[in-house]
Order: C-alpha cells, then structure tokens, then sequence
C-alpha cells in the first residue's frame, strides 16, 4: 500500500528493492550503514529521504552500480552535484560502452555578460524556461541565453534579484547575488 504522503516513494522502493535482491533483513542493513533500522523503514517507505552520506553508505553497502547510483541520486533531489566517487566511474562505464575508443568533448565557455532586452518565459509543470534576446533591428530579436530550472529555483531567484535590485538602490552596492542561486 502506498502511502499518501510519501514524497520519496520511488526512491524508497528502489532502495526497498536494492535492499531485497540482496537478502538483507532491514536489521542488517540498517547496522552496517549505522543508522536506526525504524529510520530505514522511513526511507524505503518514502518518507524520508536520507542524507546524501546515508544514500552513498547504501549505495556503498549494496555494492550499487554506477548508472544505478547515478539513478537513486537523481531519484533523491537532492540541490547538490552527483558526488565525484560516482562520477569516474559512470564516464569510464560511457567509455566501456563505446568500445574503449577514445572520447573527446568540448564545451565552449563564454565567460562575456550577454546584455539582453527582451525576454520570453515559458512555465509548465517540469519548471521554467527564460529566453533571453536581443533586438538586432526593429522587426529581428536574436537570441541571447536560455536558462531552465525549477519552479522552487526560479522563486529563489526572484527574491534574489529583488534584494539586489533594493540594494543597490538603496545603498549603492551592486554585487549581491548569491552565488548559488
């Protein structure tokens, strides 16, 4: 039965599922990541979700593949990176999958301010998207930027320029944005 407020529920049955293929009663688990085995039962109800160092002690513990990890990680929401002891492994994974040949990638970086003076936003239930352009000539808007995050991101960053915008109004300072917004 699933429970109603479970925010976490597939990340709880996968982990719940990891646990099972495993033949490990929640007892076992539960001491060899050290935590409470009623805490466990909360996050592979759905409940809860664990800390990333709990997820990575049972994916650790499981022994869990690396696409696998990347999967519960992703499942987990957490606001932080995939962790670097995932992250060599699934490219060397990619790298196995094509056949040990060698793979180059290069991303441009530009590090230039983009001025824009127009924008488009696109909301829908996966989050929102900005179009940053700008006007080239009266009847022509080249495109500048596009940027997609979350609903949750996209509030913090209203309140963030809304700071800055009070800010440097009112006292003059102009670099107060966070750096992780």
């Amino acid at each position: 039965m699933r429970e109603p407020n479970a925010p976490y529920i597939t990340l709880g049955s996968h982990l719940k599922y990891v646990r099972e293929q495993s033949r490990q009663s929640l007892a076992e688990v539960s001491d060899a990541v050290e935590i409470e085995e009623q805490h466990l039962v909360r996050i592979e109800a759905g409940l809860e979700r664990p800390s990333e160092d709990i997820l990575m002690l049972l994916i650790s513990h499981f022994g869990v593949q690396d696409r696998e990890a990347v999967q519960l990680w992703e499942l987990a929401e957490y606001d932080s990176d995939i962790p670097e002891v995932i992250r060599p492994r699934l490219d060397h994974e990619i790298a196995q999958q094509l056949g040990g040949k060698p793979m180059v990638m290069l991303l441009a970086v530009d590090v230039r301010t983009m001025y824009s003076d127009g924008l488009e936003v696109t909301v829908n239930p996966a989050g929102v998207t900005m179009n940053f352009t700008q006007t080239v000539n009266p009847s022509q808007q080249a495109p500048v930027a596009r940027v997609g995050m979350s609903h949750k991101q996209a509030e913090q960053v209203i309140r963030a320029l809304e700071q800055a915008l009070l800010h440097a109004k009112y006292l003059g300072n102009t670099k107060l944005l966070p750096p992780n917004v």
